[in-house]
């Protein structure tokens, strides 16, 4: 194959206005319906047929004129031409195909013979090139030697010639000789392709506009090869959701192909607020920067419906927006204006709401939590999250301000800060249950600090925070105490009170976001002394899952573990056993340890309606850590330090949640059953 070192790639700024609608018609079909003149009929009855009569002819050629309708632009005619020499006998009877004359029809269907059909160049004389030849007489259907031919045969012969895209035009003449008439199509081949100049390609790789063409280089032009290509440059746009395709096309002399390539660029965009119960422009809360800087599409790039649709996506997960679209409206010079439409949502309110805590499994209520909170979720216009919440239980209480920029002003990579203060109280049975469940420790802690989030790359975020908290256990007259029934100490620092400076970095990877899908998280926390009786201690914690689908029915894998090296209090410790963890056990009932793993695998399966069926099996150990907790709390307790448990349950949808009902049972042959809101951590 010769080498494309005369194929040329230009861009150029021209621009040519929208729309850019996809190709709806081959050259060819153009072609035809610029056929100005048809070929009336032949005179079969005349005995003064000379020797060279001139029957019909048909061209085909490209023009400079630039149409909308087609990136080919050609024109086609048939024509009949008189003989002007004097020993030449006038054609008689001529009326065109579409004349509603029966004695037009009757002509117009009357049939010559041909003894012999050949094809020659315009100038009569045989083609140089036999495969050009091979092809042309390929293309004939009707005109055969021996055969006896009507005018519309000898016309639709022709436009199957051109049609093969091999010939600019055809000439068809009838040449009277001893063994009768011959038929001579004269044609004139197109040039051969030498070079490719394409203007106003700037967003199509130049490697792709190199390969559509590469097969033809050093050969003779095949136009439907051409439309080929086109329509493929044409789909690489389409594909992509780009408004653009190609809006002409020109033979030059020397075998140049000439394509002129219209990118409908972004001029302009505007955010137009509505309102929400009449749809009329309205004035809005939020700035505007403040939605312009979440979508990807920017002024001067080619407009794309793919990425306006992601725009939509993210503007909608923004969490201020009850409805948004895109209105795409055509500009001077070529270009697009892009107007985006937003409804704003109502951007504060109150709460209320309720819920189960998992470390209470005795009293009246059980661990009924209820909860109240107010929310503002864009402060100041630009999309800032308040929420000030109060939950309030049998024994737990937590009062916690979150104050939240999703993205801080400046930062080109969507940075978030948090800023938090919290005053909890939780119960401490996970660690500290007395065997009989009469005493009931709370823990007792005062955080605040600040956080930062990224994405880091597409399906992962990282994490990296400050904390500093300030936590005690009391007893359950809300009396601080160091030791509990056991003389074991509760605190790291023997004070009523621990001070723990940490700072926390925490990666995490999701899939789609559904609950089945793939998850993965890691954090890491480190205590940092910075005054002496500040605890020092690093704590690594892991998470997986994984989601499979079989028919119906998802299964769900999932581990977790972690490991704590150090100087760290006794409620710190890893707690294992209960509805989060192995079901069939009482909250912490398995172990209290340095170091854990947990496993645990479900199978879901649909019932009826929003109800779903689920077999799991769970297990969980303390890998025998349990004894380096300080007081070992586990070994006071009688804790076996791993255990497994299995059962069935369902589950209900609910405004709340996914409400889970269970049954289990555990390797000590106890019975269980398990109530919570929301899925497994």
């Amino acid at each position: 194959m010769p080498r494309n070192d005369d194929i040329r790639f230009i861009s150029s700024s021209i621009r040519i206005p929208p729309p850019p609608k996809p190709l709806k018609r081959c050259p060819f079909e153009t072609a035809r319906s610029h056929i100005a003149q048809l070929v009336r009929s032949f005179n079969t009855h005349s005995n003064e047929l000379t020797r060279s009569v001139l029957l019909c002819c048909a061209t085909l050629s490209l023009t400079g004129k630039r149409r909308p309708s087609s990136p080919i632009l050609c024109s086609a005619s048939l024509s009949l031409a008189e003989s002007t020499q004097p020993q030449e006998t006038q054609l008689k009877g001529i009326s065109s195909p579409s004349s509603s004359s029966p004695a037009s029809v009757r002509q117009s269907e009357e049939r010559v013979l041909i003894s012999e059909v050949l094809v020659r160049n315009k100038d009569g004389e045989e083609l140089e090139r036999k495969d050009l030849e091979a092809e042309a007489l390929q293309a004939l259907k009707a005109c055969r030697a021996n055969s006896a031919l009507t005018v519309r045969e000898v016309q639709e012969d022709v436009h199957r010639i051109i049609n093969s895209g091999y010939f600019c035009s055809c000439m068809p003449v009838a040449v009277d000789t001893r063994d009768g008439i011959r038929l001579v199509f004269q044609v004139e081949p197109n040039q051969e392709f030498k070079g490719l100049v394409c203007e106003g390609a700037n967003v199509l790789p130049a490697k792709f506009l190199e390969d559509s063409f590469r097969d033809g280089y050093g050969k003779v032009i095949n136009l439907r090869r051409l439309d080929e290509a086109i329509s493929s440059i044409n789909g690489w746009y389409m594909e992509r959701g780009l408004f653009a395709m190609v809006s002409a096309v020109e033979i030059l002399s020397g075998g140049i192909l000439r394509l002129q390539v219209s990118e409908a660029e972004v001029n302009n965009i505007s955010i137009r607020f509505l309102d929400r119960k009449t749809g009329e422009p309205t004035i809005g809360k939020t700035k505007p920067e403040t939605i312009l800087r979440q979508i990807t599409t920017k002024k001067g790039q080619v407009y794309s419906m793919l990425q306006g649709k992601r725009d939509v996506e993210t503007v909608l997960t923004m969490g201020i927006m009850e409805d948004v679209s895109i209105i795409p409206q055509p500009a001077d010079t070529g270009k697009v204006d892009m107007v985006m439409n937003v409804v704003e949502r109502p951007s504060g309110g109150f709460s209320a709401g309720g819920g189960i805590s998992s470390g209470i499994t005795t009293g009246t209520l059980n661990g009924l939590i209820g909860s109240f909170a107010y929310s503002h979720r864009n402060v100041f216009g630009r999309n800032q999250k308040l929420n000030i919440s109060l939950e309030r239980g049998q024994i737990d209480s937590i009062f916690r301000i979150n104050y939240t920029d999703p993205w801080i002003q400046g930062d080109d990579k969507r940075t978030s800060r948090t800023i938090m203060i919290q005053n909890s109280r939780t119960p401490g049975t996970m660690v500290h249950g007395d065997r009989d469940g009469n005493i009931i420790l709370t823990i007792g802690r005062i955080t605040g600090g600040i956080e930062f989030s990224r994405p880091i790359r597409p399906k992962w975020s990282g994490t990296a925070g400050l904390l500093f908290q300030h936590a005690g256990v009391r007893d359950d007259k809300g009396v601080p105490i160091i030791k509990d029934q056991y003389s074991s100490p509760l605190t790291a620092s023997g004070n009523n009170y621990d001070d723990t400076l940490l700072a926390k970095v925490e990666t995490v990877y999701t899939g789609s976001g559904d609950h089945g899908s793939s998850m993965f998280a890691l954090n890491m926390e480190q205590g940092l002394p910075v005054l002496p009786e500040w605890l020092s201690f690093i704590r690594v914690n892991a998470r997986a899952r994984k989601g499979i689908e079989i028919g119906p029915t998802r299964v769900n894998l999932s581990v977790s573990g972690g490991h704590v090296v150090g100087n760290f209090p006794p409620y710190e410790a890893f707690a294992i056993g209960g509805t989060n963890s192995v079901r069939g056990y009482d909250e912490g009932a398995v172990g209290s340890g340095r170091s854990y793993v947990i496993g645990s695998g479900e199978i879901s399966f649909p019932m009826f309606g929003p109800v779903e069926g689920v077999l799991f099996s769970d297990y969980g150990t303390d890998l025998g850590t349990g004894p380096s907790v300080p007081g070992d709390p586990a070994g006071a307790r009688f804790k076996p330090g791993s255990g497994c448990g299995c059962g069935f349950g369902i589950r209900v949808d609910s405004p709340l949640g996914p409400l889970r009902l269970e049954y289990a049972f555990n390797d000590k042959k106890d019975k269980r059953f398990h109530f919570g809101v929301g899925y497994r951590n």
